[in-house]
Formats: C-alpha cells, structure tokens, sequence
C-alpha cells in the first residue's frame, strides 16, 4: 500500500473541491496509525491536485491537529519540516509545532512522499486589509527571518536555497518577453494580442534595466555571505500564512522554505498589496518596509537591492506567463482588462521608488 507513488489527480467541475483520490485517504489512515493519538474525525480543508498534495485537521483525544501530506520531492520536504523543528524547538518562533510519531519521528514517508502532523493554532485570525494589518505582517515576516538564521538541514535533505539565483531569475523574466511577443504575433487575431504588443517592450525594456543594476549591486558580496547567514524566506507569505493567534502573529505552511536573501519575500507581499490597491502608496510601501525593519534591521545594501527587485515587471510576469499554457483561451477580454490595470498600476509604481529611494541613506 504505502509503496504505491502520490501523483496529481485530476479534477473537473464535477469534482469536490476538496476531493482527494480513495487511495490517497486509505493511505493517510495508515499513516496515522503510527501516532499515539486517536482520531476521532478528519476534515480536508486544501488540496493541491495537480501537485499531488494535501491538508486535513484532524480531531484526536489530544486536541485538533493539523495533518498534511507534502507534495514536493521527499528531500525537499525534509528541509522544510527541519526548518519547522528549527524554528519551534531552537528558536522559540510562533510557528507550528511538529508532533512526532510513536517511534520519535517528525515525520512518515509514504507512497514517496513526507506527511506529518502539527499542533492546529487556534484560534488563528487574518489581520485587518490595511496599512495597520500590512505593517504586523511586515513585523512579523521580519521576526520568522530573524530567528530562522542558523538554520543547518538536516544531512539527507537537499539544500533549497535561492541565493545564488536572482541573476538567472532576472534573465528568465527577460528572455520569456520574446515568448510573449511571438505568441502574440502566432495569435494576432485573438483579442489581448494587440495590446499585449503594445506594452511587451516597455516590460523587458524595465527587465533589462534591472539586471545592469543588479550586476552593479553589491549583491555578490552578500551572496558570499552564506546560507546560514541569511536564514529562510517563506516564498508564499501574505494575508493567509501570516495570523494573528495567541500570544502575537503567526507563521504557517512552511513547506516551501528556502534560503534567500529576506528582502524577496518583503518585496512580494509588498508589490502584491499594491497591486490590491491598484495603485502604489508611498505611505504604505514606507511603513511597511519600516514595519519590517523594526524586527530585522535592512542595512543599505540590502535596500538597493529591494528597490531592483521592485524595478523588476514583477505582477507582468506573474500574471502573463499563463500564456505560454493556453494562449487561445488565455489572450481573451479578461485579459486585455488585466493588461490596462498592470500598465495603469505600473506607472504609479515609478515616482513612489523615486521618493523611496534616498530612505537609507540618510
């Protein structure tokens, strides 16, 4: 049973949404037959079918637990679950802790994959959309960065680490604006075509500019620094993975750690919240970047190199690269909409940089 691989699982409109295949079910209660708790019922509350990943809560004589099945390579899922063990254990951060399994284990792997359960926080509540609510979740993305330096994996997992990789990252966003543009062309008669032709250049012009700037940034220096030295990003933080619970804010669903340089993660919860707004603020991107700096200080160095990465198309990229997967249903009206409000919000993007830039180094 437990040998049989955890692949993807198809879902259409007929499907449940939080559907999980039968074999996958039976699986999980074999797994957690290798817990001291009982269990007395289990909800699914996400799913990630075409990964191949899952989330229950389960009920059990000792409380509610979360109980998850991890839908990335078992290695990668062990350097994630020893950040988690890391940051509870060593560091005292508000961040799940692991429950271990009858023989000491933090985990079972099975159907060649990791699962594993954590305490269920309750209650765990979204902070208020705005500025105040920006500026806890800036606090507290600050706090989990801080205490996440140090972190060494445990020796069989791999080691996730996206340091070295902003120029390649870089290069990629300009490289996929020539896709873009061919697709555009190959579908001239679809009705986003046009418009996406009009604004590809601008976008890969702005690409172009900042990988000049980070190659004339002091980033290889901070590279040299080391993985432990700047601990872990999140890579997915926003609004549901940062909560308020008891006793401050916590931190959730860590299985996508990885070490970085810390100011990634700020800068996407940042230019994600403008893009909420559909306009930047100079009032909230300062506060919160202050927000942040109060719980794990930005030296200068590292503030050039968070107003490159937010002179990168960032929401462009994200929200066009769809394209290269169905560009006949994607390049729509929808999109030509979506395309006018990323130019529109872009442009209120360029005189906020320019009023921030000077911030550190006064």
């Amino acid at each position: 049973m437990k040998n049989q691989a955890i692949g993807p699982w198809e879902v259409d409109e007929l499907t449940h949404e939080f559907f999980v295949p039968e074999y996958i079910v039976t699986m999980a209660h074999e797994v957690l037959k290798n817990y001291t708790f009982q269990v007395k019922s289990m909800q699914v509350v996400t799913t990630k079918p075409d990964k191949g990943g899952a989330i229950w809560k389960i009920e059990t004589n000792s409380g509610p637990k979360s109980f998850k099945l991890l839908h990335r390579r078992v290695t990668r899922s062990m350097f994630s679950l020893g950040a988690q063990k890391y940051l509870v254990e060593v560091q005292g951060a508000r961040v799940p802790g692991i429950v271990k399994t009858k023989n000491g284990q933090e985990f079972v792997e099975a159907g060649e994959k990791l699962w594993f359960v954590a305490e269920w926080i309750e209650p765990l509540v979204p902070v208020t959309k705005d500025l105040e609510g920006a500026k806890q979740l800036c606090y507290a993305l600050g706090e989990f960065h801080r205490l996440s330096k140090g972190y060494t994996p445990p020796s069989q997992a791999e080691v996730a680490s996206r340091l070295t990789k902003w120029p390649k990252s870089y290069e990629k966003i300009m490289i996929k604006m020539d896709w873009f543009r061919n697709i555009a062309k190959a579908y001239e008669e679809m009705p986003a075509s046009p418009h996406l032709l009009r604004v590809v250049d601008q976008f890969q012009e702005q690409a172009r500019k900042s990988i000049e700037q980070l190659h004339q940034s002091s980033y290889w220096s901070l590279v040299e620094k080391g993985n432990q030295n700047w601990g872990l990003v999140h890579q997915d933080y926003g609004w549901s993975n940062g909560q308020m619970g008891p006793k401050g804010m916590w931190i959730i669903d860590l299985d996508g750690v990885a070490y970085d340089l810390p100011i990634r993660d700020l800068r996407k919860l940042i230019s994600g919240t403008m893009a909420d707004l559909y306009k930047w603020d100079v009032t909230w991107v300062r506060e919160m970047i202050k927000a942040y700096h109060g719980a794990n200080p930005i030296t200068p160095e590292l503030y050039e190199l968070l107003m490159i990465d937010f002179s990168l198309p960032n929401e462009f990229y994200k929200n066009i690269k769809e394209v290269l997967y169905e560009p006949e249903l994607f390049l729509n009206e929808i999109t030509t909409q979506l395309i006018t409000t990323i130019v529109d919000t872009d442009q209120t993007k360029w005189p906020v940089l320019k009023e921030i830039q000077n911030d550190w180094r006064k």
